[in-house]
């Protein structure tokens, strides 16, 4: 019954893999999503490769549901199975350049096919997915299948395997298999045809649920712990008490573990084997389906429950090969604090050690719930490691700041100055990300003022640089530079590279900023340093600066390039803050080329992260639904509000610009005018060009001129613009890279013939609201022949799509799946893998139905 249910109609997966197989023989490596809700029959398909690939070699691991997961969990699986090398490097996780190439060389084996298989990657930690990302991009090159399964179902926008989806979509081969029910045919085939109606609607087609309900003779039970309960309540009371307290153990149990936990071992687990509650193996035992074992463990009575806890703890701390983070899952099931205290230190070491952040952060917070237990200067260290690791994942709910703050205090109280000073200066950089600026700017002071009383040169130099920072970001670029060069002098001093990347990187960046192109120059001195010292943090700053400094001075072609590099780098690192931030530069990137669906896709990133980040996401998402004629009015007023609490003009000015073009639309020029006089006079107050120009551009538009004097010898096209000159800044727009900017000024012109043309240009990038606007003006100045607008079926168009990609849309719609779809155009299998990761990509999709979805937003219809 299993064998029969298990790989039932699953004829088309199992020969998309076989062929998978042969072209990695070849050495065509490719990487294989299969997908789909608990129960549906993945580790099933997973299980039948072992005959349908009989000369394939195949390795297996298991992401674990523990409430924090285990650092390459799935990985650590395998050290039994793979050669030396890479069983050596899967014990020093810390070594990751090692890792990989380890692993890159396990899967070379020339002319045999390896399929390497991670199954429930939904529950992978931080350090698996970034080494399955890492792999993916290289896999097309190895004789290896990539084999990842996951729900589907529980993958909300934040998830972070959504990350993974969006990287592997633009991979070279990628082979969607998403599984579906069982059909009514094979249900009957199952059931018979007297009961296959009521097990079909009881159950949903669901495999794993068929196979549950036609093992129970009782009638239909109301969910799938009833149908594991009635099995296993069918057991003697011996094998009863043994599934039970295996069922505490999140993954496969090896031979020790369960001599050690179940009493009479192996010999009486099998009643459990024949009612197919276990698979039990001379080496292992584990649960048919994950399924399963949360069915019998939820139904435990919390007293039993923590009982078993508490003993597996205890065999599994006895034992020289513990795993921290399974010790402290067990010691929190079982409310053991002092072993929580105990181990969750070393669990979150590791975690950090191998890059996994989130979970280094989670293990932290789980300590930190006991803080009773430690003495404060303990307490302290960890509350600065969970403001460091919860700052490093971006966390939005100020928990790294109230940590933070907390082990400032505690300092206070313990005498040591030089320790006082650079948890204020910690506490000032983490104020600043959560958009609290005047609590950064005041414990920066407070640093400097402490550390300057003290022998450390080091922290002090730091807490100089932070200083400098923050001048740099607030256009007080003077003070910027002074303290940056006293921070670049101390540093050189006591040879830190660690101060001198982050204090380049500030006085590069603040002399960029003022027309200075050396400052480049320093900016990428500074990531050099930060690169070559193994510091992530400082090289993922310094690429977000270089990044936005080109977009600033309009050379998105350039920031897109560089972007490439450093989104890779900070994904490599799980420097989350990082990537966001990058993700949302090149967000603005895509916004620059008018690629609008690309551009959502990428800002939706930052709606999760912190202030500054969020602000600037919400920039291009308004923007987008202002042009794309869109709601924009909750995204405008957000990021306006936002703006103005960040109290920075590399925020107040972009979102004021925002707010100016949602006005002018409407016709509402009194607002343009009260908002853009508000801002551009506090560009002008600190002499900031670049902000200045845009607003004095929709200012001309609102009938509220600047003084010319105010932008003499600037070429920026705002700055054309804003004086007149629309087809010079069209010219200087479109040379730019900025297509939508090159049109929209077109249409500012007092010749119908040039409206028009920019008109047209509108239309063709999809820039439904402004060309609304224009369409209306001409006819009201009498203008004949106005051209009608395109038709919303044509505007899927504006995401770049192929006329080729718009056919395979549709069929994605259709629900059918590649095979199909190349037999139905005619097509190769392999071109159809490129269309539709090239048309996911395009759209920002990560999956095939997001893409239909996000298509079908854009005005798209498969009629």
């Amino acid at each position: 019954m299993l064998s029969r249910t298990a790989v039932l109609e699953r004829d088309d997966e199992l020969a998309a893999l076989a062929r998978a197989a042969r072209l990695a023989a070849g050495g065509a490596g490719s990487v294989v999503l299969v997908s789909g809700e608990a129960g549906i029959g993945k580790s099933s398909l997973v299980g039948a490769l072992h005959d349908a690939l009989p000369d394939a070699r195949l390795l297996t691991g298991r992401c674990d549901d523990l409430a924090t997961p285990r650092v390459l969990g799935p990985l650590r699986d395998l050290s039994g199975t793979v050669g030396a090398d890479l069983a050596r490097a899967l014990r020093s996780p810390g070594e990751r350049d090692a890792l990989f190439t380890a692993l890159h060389e396990e899967l070379d084996w020339a002319g045999h096919a390896t399929v390497l298989t991670v199954e429930d990657v939904h529950w992978a930690d931080e350090a698996t997915l970034d080494l399955l990302r890492w792999l993916a991009r290289r896999v097309s090159d190895l004789p290896a299948v990539l084999v990842l399964t996951y729900r589907d179902d529980e993958l909300d926008r934040a998830h972070p395997l959504r990350r993974l989806l969006a990287a592997i979509a633009t991979a070279r081969s990628v082979v969607r298999l998403p599984l579906g029910p069982l059909s009514s045919d094979a249900v009957r085939t199952l059931a018979g045809p007297g009961w296959a109606d009521t097990v079909l609607a009881a159950t949903g087609g669901n495999p794993f649920l068929v196979h549950e309900l036609l093992a129970s003779p009782d009638a239909v039970p109301s969910s799938v712990v009833d149908l594991v309960l009635a099995r296993l309540h069918r057991l003697d009371p011996d094998s009863r008490d043994a599934v039970e307290r295996l069922s505490v153990i999140t993954s496969t149990a090896d031979r020790p573990l369960v001599d050690a936990l179940v009493p009479g071992g192996l010999a009486a687990l099998a009643g459990a084997e024949e009612h197919g509650l276990l698979l039990v193996e001379p080496r292992q035992v584990g649960f048919r389906h994950e399924l399963t074992r949360r069915a019998v463990v939820d139904a435990l009575p919390a007293a039993r429950r923590t009982t078993l806890n508490a003993a597996a703890l205890a065999v599994l701390e006895a034992r020289p090969d513990h795993d921290p983070a399974q010790l402290v899952h067990h010691a929190i099931e079982a409310g053991d604090a002092v072993a929580v205290v105990r181990h969750g230190p070393a669990a979150a070491t590791a975690a950090a050690t191998g890059r996994a952040h989130r979970q280094a952060a989670d293990h932290l917070r789980a300590v930190l719930a006991h803080r009773d237990e430690l003495a404060p200067p303990e307490l302290a260290d960890l509350l600065e490691a969970s403001a460091r690791a919860c700052y490093t994942v971006g966390d939005r709910e100020r928990s790294a700041l109230a940590d933070q703050d907390e082990a400032v205090r505690i300092r206070r109280d313990l005498g040591d100055p030089v320790a006082l000073g650079a948890s204020l200066r910690s506490l000032s950089r983490i104020a600043w990300w959560v958009g609290d600026r005047r609590r950064a700017e005041t414990a920066a002071v407070e640093a400097v003022s402490v550390l300057g009383g003290t022998e450390d040169r080091r922290e002090l130099a730091l807490a100089l640089s932070n200083v400098s920072q923050l001048a740099m970001l607030a256009e007080r670029m003077t003070e910027a530079r002074e303290t940056a060069e006293h921070a670049i002098a101390l540093a050189r001093e006591v040879d830190d590279r660690a101060v001198l990347s982050h204090a380049l990187n500030n006085l590069g960046t603040a002399q960029w900023a003022q027309g200075d192109p050396t400052g480049r120059e320093l900016v990428e001195e500074s990531r050099d340093v930060a690169l070559e010292a193994g510091l992530s943090e400082h090289a993922s700053r310094a690429w977000c600066n270089v990044v936005w400094q080109l977009l600033v001075h309009l050379r998105p072609d350039e920031a897109g390039e560089e972007l490439v590099a450093g989104i890779e780098h900070a994904e490599a690192d799980e420097q989350v803050v990082f990537w966001k931030y990058l993700t949302v530069e090149r967000g603005l990137v895509a916004l620059a080329g008018a690629r609008w669906a690309t551009a959502v896709a990428d800002a939706e990133v930052g709606l999760d992260a912190t202030s500054p980040i969020r602000c600037t996401a919400l920039f291009v998402l308004g923007r987008v639904a202002l042009r794309t004629g869109e709601p924009a009015d909750e995204l405008v007023e957000e990021c306006w509000r936002l703006g103005r609490e960040l109290d920075e003009l590399q925020r107040t000015a972009p979102a004021a610009a925002l707010a100016c073009e949602a006005a002018w639309l409407r016709r509402d020029d009194e607002q343009v005018r009260r908002i853009g006089r508000e801002v551009y006079a506090e560009a002008c107050r600190v002499g900031s060009l670049p902000w200045r120009v845009e607003l004095a551009h929709w200012l001309r538009l609102a009938g509220d001129p600047v003084d010319p004097a105010d932008l003499a010898g600037s070429t920026h096209p705002h700055a054309l613009s804003a004086r007149g000159d629309w087809r010079g800044a069209a010219d200087a727009w479109a040379a730019a890279g900025y297509p939508y900017e090159a049109a929209a000024a077109l249409t500012c012109s007092d010749d119908d013939t040039v409206v028009l043309s920019g008109l047209a240009g509108l239309d063709a990038l999809g820039g439904v609201r402004l060309a609304d606007r224009v369409r209306e003006d001409l006819r009201r100045r009498g203008a004949v022949r106005v051209p009608r607008g395109p038709t919303s079926t044509t505007r899927v168009n504006v995401a770049g799509l192929t006329a080729r990609q718009v056919d395979v849309l549709a069929l994605l719609a259709e629900g059918l799946p590649n095979a199909a779809i190349a037999e139905r155009l005619v097509l190769s299998v392999r071109t159809v893998d490129h269309h539709v990761g090239a048309l996911m990509a395009k759209l920002g999709a990560g999956s095939r139905h997001e893409a239909v979805e996000r298509a079908t937003e854009l005005g798209w219809s498969a009629g």
